[in-house]
């Protein structure tokens, strides 16, 4: 990678969602008009290219992946039951979904980039959802105050997960040439999570604005989904160290599916703990700069 293009890379995504803040105001009228399909519809294509490299022949459930899941479920547990004495109920709901999110769709792309191996990280992001939709119902029906379903939130991650991967798997058996012209392409996954990226962050900050919550509540969950998005970045470089493949465990433990985690906090948790995910956009996407630049430094 030439000094130039490390450079581009390092800057992109603190660019992308400076943008997003600035234009906020623009990007929600975007959204309006799009119904809010323009970022799935962004996600799904920038999947579609990296899943046209993926062979399902090669896809393997690891005890690695068993791991990550402990640490997803039990951890989430684990950190509402240390947070809410401390921090109030709202807190300890916002940490909860923290760690309870699946793994972000961009994890793959970033985990690519980062030179993790792409299909154990589709392997984990589909039995990750898949887990999670079975086990989150009934851990937010114990936490929060709603009655959240199994097809409930398959409904939410089918249209950007598991529809590209399947498209892109029927690619490959009918049109392989096809596939492969697509997989050669992966490089423009960056380039269409970039404006994802300015649209999510477009959305959380006029979340954040228009949030009806106390300016010390605000903060305490900025500050827990901060420490919590550390230490589930270190945690997954753990994990992946021992696996062997250390940015496949960064990712799949560090990035979380936070769209998908604020929809769960408005609908079925306190909605003001919907702040914590929302800052966690920010948080997880400052390491993941940071991640490629060092990444690129090393190249």
């Amino acid at each position: 990678m030439s000094l130039s293009r490390h450079n581009i890379k390092t800057a992109a995504m603190p660019i992308a969602m400076l943008l997003g803040i600035a234009l906020c105001r623009p990007l929600s009228v975007v959204e309006s008009v799009t119904n809010g399909s323009l970022t799935p519809i962004l996600i799904a294509a920038m999947l579609f290219l990296t899943f046209c490299k993926v062979e399902i022949r090669n896809m393997r459930l690891s005890r690695i992946h068993l791991w990550m899941l402990g640490v997803q479920f039990l951890g989430s547990i684990l950190v509402y039951y240390v947070v809410s004495p401390l921090l109030g109920d709202v807190v300890g709901q916002g940490a909860m979904i923290c760690v309870l999110a699946p793994i972000a769709m961009a994890a793959v792309v970033i985990g690519g980039m980062l030179g993790a191996n792409v299909t154990t990280m589709v392997t984990y992001s589909l039995v990750c959802n898949l887990v999670t939709a079975l086990l989150a119902p009934p851990l937010l029906h114990l936490f929060g105050n709603g009655t959240c379903t199994f097809m409930g939130i398959i409904g939410r991650v089918a249209p950007t997960l598991i529809a590209p991967f399947v498209v892109a798997q029927l690619c490959r058996l009918v049109w392989p040439k096809g596939a492969a012209w697509f997989a050669k392409r992966g490089g423009l996954s960056f380039s269409i999570w970039l404006v994802s990226l300015v649209l999510v962050m477009g959305r959380t900050t006029i979340f954040i604005l228009e949030a009806d919550a106390s300016p010390l509540v605000e903060v305490e969950l900025a500050v827990v989904a901060l420490v919590l998005c550390l230490t589930q970045f270190r945690i997954g470089r753990i994990l992946g160290d021992m696996a062997g493949d250390r940015a496949a465990g960064t990712q799949s433990v560090g990035q979380k599916n936070t769209i998908l985690a604020v929809w769960l906090s408005l609908n079925f948790l306190d909605p003001i703990a919907s702040i914590a995910p929302t800052a966690y956009i920010v948080w997880q996407n400052l390491v993941n700069s940071l991640q490629i630049y060092r990444s690129g430094r090393q190249k």
